[in-house]
């Protein structure tokens, strides 16, 4: 156990060494974890005032970016069933790097919704054994449980699997696969409930919708993996893991068959709304061609549409899923197309118009871009600081001695 605390400790050194190009990076990610930290301070004491929320619309920019984190977290199982359960070599060799996306992700998730609090010290109410959670007739209490769970899921798969690495030895699977089961319909849990909380509001009828949890799941799948297809091509090239083209592809593959399922739910959705006619397609059609002379978000919409439509036939046809520049354009578009349909074109429709028919048109405050931005900044590091110290560890420059038997 002694032995193990220190070579945790050797092992934590790594995130103080590097070059001059790891030093920058982490300077301008302080730089704006600073900025966005000094933005929050001037929210925390003056209110939520200082951002474009108002009676109107509640709920903005903070909450659009914790829902497509929340599908972020939950892609990762996308590279778990694979690697895990079918043992597909090139992917089980990079699945620990996903898991390290989700445990940043869910870390990011739980800090948009502290800033959206307008009272974050009483953020300790939900807090499971401490608060009174109101479980299970709250959502949010339900939120709180999958998500908090998840986390500590990731976190047992990556040390277990650092550990046993620093050693020289593989995992025993199983040890490890009840976890690895656990995980992946939890990680469905994460985006159901996350969607059931917006699913729940009778009044709300744009989101008062069976259709929304498979929409987010399907969208999660295609964001998420977007994300790693990137961040798995830079670390290849700046750090000495390898990893095989074959894996890149097949993450491509299965992101062009949950596009494909995105693609088809939206246009369930619309032709609900629009062929039926009734009063509740006004949030849709706000979004797509405007309300009453408001159009502030259409051309996001549209332009995040033709996004996604784009990067569906890039990764659907083999030539140019497997082209890294058409590969990288695609991913590029779908994290777009995605993060505005799961953000603002999310959230914001739900309260168009109001329940006195007025339509207000929110868009982020100068202050809700800062904040949002440090916070973005701060998963950066997470991640980053998670690299360096796994990656010694996976690529065998740091190894320890087994006292023990295992």
């Amino acid at each position: 156990m002694v032995d193990g605390i220190k070579n945790f400790f050797i092992a934590l050194r790594q995130i103080v060494k590097g070059g001059i190009r790891y030093y920058a990076w982490i300077s301008f990610l302080l730089i704006l974890i600073a900025l966005g930290t000094r933005t929050y301070l001037q929210q925390f004491e003056l209110g939520l005032i200082t951002t474009a929320m108002r009676d109107q619309v509640s709920w903005g920019f903070y909450l659009s970016n914790f829902t497509f984190l929340v599908g972020v977290a939950a892609a990762a199982v996308l590279l778990v069933i694979p690697a895990y359960l079918y043992h597909f070599k090139p992917i089980k060799e990079i699945v620990l790097f996903g898991e390290m996306v989700a445990i940043t992700a869910i870390t990011m998730c739980m800090l948009f919704v502290t800033v959206d609090l307008g009272q974050p010290l009483r953020v300790w109410h939900l807090l499971p054994f401490v608060g009174k959670m109101n479980f299970p007739s709250s959502l949010l209490a339900w939120d709180v449980i999958v998500l908090s769970g998840y986390l500590f899921i990731n976190l047992a798969l990556v040390l277990y699997a650092l550990y046993r690495l620093s050693l020289g030895k593989e995992y025993r699977l199983s040890l490890i696969l009840p976890l690895i089961l656990l995980s992946i319909p939890w990680a469905v849990s994460i985006h159901t409930v996350t969607a059931f909380l917006y699913n729940g509001f009778p009044a709300r009828p744009f989101w008062n919708a069976s259709i929304l949890a498979p929409r987010f799941l399907a969208s999660a799948f295609c964001s998420g993996p977007a994300i790693m297809l990137i961040i798995f091509q830079i670390l290849r090239k700046l750090t000495k893991v390898e990893i095989e083209n074959r894996a890149l592809f097949k993450i491509a593959e299965l992101v062009a068959y949950a596009m494909g399922i995105n693609l088809f739910l939206l246009g369930a959705e619309v032709f609900k709304e629009f062929y039926s006619g009734s009063i509740h397609k006004a949030p849709l059609e706000y979004l797509y061609f405007g309300l009453h002379g408001k159009d502030l978000l259409v051309p996001w919409m549209r332009t995040a549409f033709i996004f996604n439509v784009i990067a569906f036939v890039i990764f659907l046809i083999p030539k140019t899923r497997e082209n890294f520049v058409t590969l990288n354009l695609g991913a590029v578009l779908i994290i777009l197309g995605v993060y505005i349909e799961k953000g603002l074109g999310l959230i914001i429709p739900g309260f168009i118009p109001d329940s006195l028919g007025e339509i207000y048109e929110y868009w982020p405050a100068h202050s809700e871009g800062l904040i949002t931005l440090g916070i973005w900044a701060f998963g950066a590091l997470i991640y980053t600081l998670l690299l360096k110290f796994a990656i010694p560890v996976y690529t065998g420059d740091l190894r320890f001695e087994s006292k023990t038997r295992t």
